[in-house]
This record gives structure tokens, sequence and C-alpha cells, in this order.
């Protein structure tokens, strides 16, 4: 039980000092996640080809399903500020666009379950039971879905 502890508190701090490196895209402001009952966080990069292909799905979901449901969604980029905003011209997106600023993403996305480092990557969590499922690789609008669904069934238990 003691070392259950004690590495749940090694990942929240190590968590908490990650997320003071990231910014929402729009206005450089810290961004925080919300209290909501699911989050949906995924992790990409302009130069990702993978990434490209799943962000129209996946602002669809949002668009449609997520906002409705209260699902909080963000994307969390591993890039530069241009590159993101050359991007998002030609592939708006319905969600909220954060940046990691800091200088060790293998390390930020560890902290988060990624224990490879490749990307897209995606965390579908409902905090207040403690569900986390990872995705690592592309999503599909159905994949997404059905991971959502499966964060909401996991707090009805």
């Amino acid at each position: 039980m003691k070392k259950l502890i004690f590495t749940a508190t090694i990942a929240l701090t190590a968590f908490a000092a990650q997320a003071n490196d990231l910014v929402q895209h729009k206005n450089n402001k810290p961004a925080t996640f919300a209290n909501a009952d699911v989050q949906v966080i995924n992790f990409w990069a302009a130069w990702c080809a993978p990434c490209r292909k799943e962000m129209p799905d996946m602002s669809k979901w949002y668009a449609k399903t997520g906002k409705k449901q209260k699902v909080e969604m963000v994307g969390i980029a591993l890039d530069t500020q241009e590159n993101v905003n050359k991007f998002l011209r030609e592939v708006p997106v319905k969600y909220p666009i954060w940046r990691y600023t800091g200088t060790n993403s293998r390390q930020m996305m560890k902290s988060f379950g990624n224990t490879v480092g490749g990307l897209p990557f995606t965390v579908v969590r409902a905090p207040k039971c403690g569900h986390e499922g990872r995705i690592l690789g592309e999503l599909t609008y159905e994949i997404l879905d059905a991971a959502v669904k499966r964060a909401q069934t996991a707090c009805k238990k």
C-alpha cells in the first residue's frame, strides 16, 4: 500500500510540473484541465501525418457528441506556434488546442502514460472514478466514441 501511495505521489508531482508547460494556443495563457467527468487529451504535431488525418474526425465527434455530453477535449500540440497556426488554418478544429512549451516532450508524454513517445497519442480518462484509457496511433470517430463510452460506463459501476 505504501508503494502505491508513493508511486501515485510521484506521478502527480511529475504531472503538475509538466502541466506548468501547457498553454492555450490562442492566447499563450496557462492551460488547466476542467473538472469534467470525462476528459479526452490528444497529443499531436503538425508534422505527424496520422495526427493530421485524425483531427477532422475528432473535431466532428466533439462538435456532434462531445460538447453535448460535456466531455472536455483538448489537443496538445508538440510543435511551434507558427506550425500550429499554419496547420489550424488548413484544418480548423472545434475543440481547444494547447501547446507544450517545455523542453522534454517525451518525459511529459510519459507522465500521461505514453512510454513509447509516439504520436498521435490519446488519453481518455474519467478522473472522478480513476478510469484511464490510452490509445497510441490514429483515432477514428468510432474508436473515440467507444473509448469515451468505456470511460463513462466505468464511472457508473
